[in-house]
């Protein structure tokens, strides 16, 4: 049995994870939990799966959920905020740690958990965006393992197998093309209800959004260039509205290995919890002749500006990423407040990465540090009156 800790475990992700655990039998013990602010589903999941150590966003919930426990007469280790994070995630009874938390709050616990030697089932994408060079850096030193959670990254880790990584020519990253990807409406148009209305994934608005501008890909890109160690010359993307093939990983003698399955992210949450071996997995058998046909197109990067950045912030590396990752985020945060537009989403990007100043070093705390700018920087854009009045 393998004892597993969750942070995010009220989010998209983490709930499909405890629904996945909670149908096998005697193979995962869940240790421990940690959310933001939804106290009363982590209350029900504490009643479920009675984790040791839970964690949550503020002081005050902390309290609140303590008495809690104290009168359901439940022995549990209550903490709160990025400490309380790293405390769940180095429990000395976890073998491997669920990061299903959003942004990059998540390296130092990150970090923390390679440090004392936990394995990681990794659907935290900024944290490897914004410093992924150093975390794996750091896992290979730890002998810890880092399993893709994201279903594009378990299938090309599924496709690479044994492979070595100079038997690779490139990679294909798989991508719906969310809502827009035929669309010629205007993008200074589109709602927020617009771009939440994916055609094919159920995810968190931040993730959805993303999605809708192919940020989601582009940081995606990042991501398998991180993990496999691969260059981001060598990652192409194909727009597959089906969603049936996850990715592709195509080989110098010309074979091209696919990973296909109906879309559901419990496949990919089960195949990196239960890694090496496969159990079995409650979703819907793919049927190739009801699918009929699979589609694949080459993605717009003048429409769809976000994944032009991703590529060209790549290649500049060392913090740029953690710039980029940073100024999307809020303007991400607020094209959702309806603060601004749609199409101003690159806009902000790019007067905030126009404004860094390059820092090539291999300082995890300048990584965070540039992230943190760029989040003030955006702000400060979003928020000028030239901005304003061009929005």
């Amino acid at each position: 049995m393998k004892n597993i800790a969750i942070l995010g475990s009220s989010g998209s992700i983490g709930i499909q994870t405890l629904d996945f655990i909670s149908k096998t039998k005697n193979m995962f013990n869940v240790c421990g939990l940690s959310v933001n602010s939804n106290i009363e589903l982590l209350k029900k999941q504490i009643i479920k799966f009675k984790p040791a150590i839970v964690s949550v966003g503020t002081q005050e919930d902390a309290k609140v959920l303590k008495l809690w426990c104290k009168n359901k007469r439940l022995t549990i280790k209550v903490f709160y905020g990025i400490d309380g994070l790293t405390k769940v995630a180095t429990f000395n009874k976890v073998d491997t740690v669920l990061f299903a938390i959003v942004g990059a709050i998540g390296i130092h616990p990150l970090l923390d958990a390679i440090d004392n030697g936990k394995n990681i089932a990794i659907a935290n994408k900024e944290a490897l965006v914004t410093a992924g060079h150093i975390l794996m850096k750091r896992a290979k030193e730890k002998n810890v393992k880092i399993l893709p959670v994201d279903s594009e990254h378990s299938a090309i880790f599924q496709c690479i197998g044994q492979e070595k990584k100079d038997s690779i020519k490139r990679i294909i990253l798989t991508a719906s093309g969310g809502p827009f990807y035929k669309s010629n409406k205007n993008f200074s148009k589109i709602t927020v209800e617009d771009a939440l209305a994916h055609p094919t994934w159920k995810m968190g608005k931040k993730i959805t959004i993303d999605s809708a501008t192919l940020m989601n890909k582009g940081l995606e890109a990042i991501e398998a260039s991180v993990l496999f160690d691969i260059p981001i010359e060598k990652i192409d993307i194909a727009i597959h509205p089906q969603s049936i093939v996850h990715s592709m990983v195509e080989f110098n003698d010309g074979c091209v290995m696919a990973q296909l399955s109906n879309p559901d992210m419990t496949l990919p949450i089960q195949y990196a919890l239960s890694y090496p071996q496969r159990t079995n997995c409650y979703i819907k058998p793919l049927d190739l002749t009801e699918v009929s046909k699979l589609e694949f197109f080459k993605p717009n990067f003048k429409k769809f500006k976000c994944l032009e950045i991703a590529y060209n912030c790549a290649k500049i590396g060392w913090t740029m990423p953690a710039v980029m990752n940073g100024a999307n985020e809020i303007a991400v945060k607020y094209f959702l407040n309806k603060q601004i537009s749609f199409d101003s989403i690159p806009n902000v990007i790019t007067k905030v990465i126009t404004k860094h100043k390059l820092l090539k070093t291999n300082d995890i705390q300048k990584y965070i540090d540039s992230d943190n700018w760029a989040r003030l920087e955006a702000e400060k854009i979003i928020n000028s009156l030239d901005f304003k009045k061009n929005t």
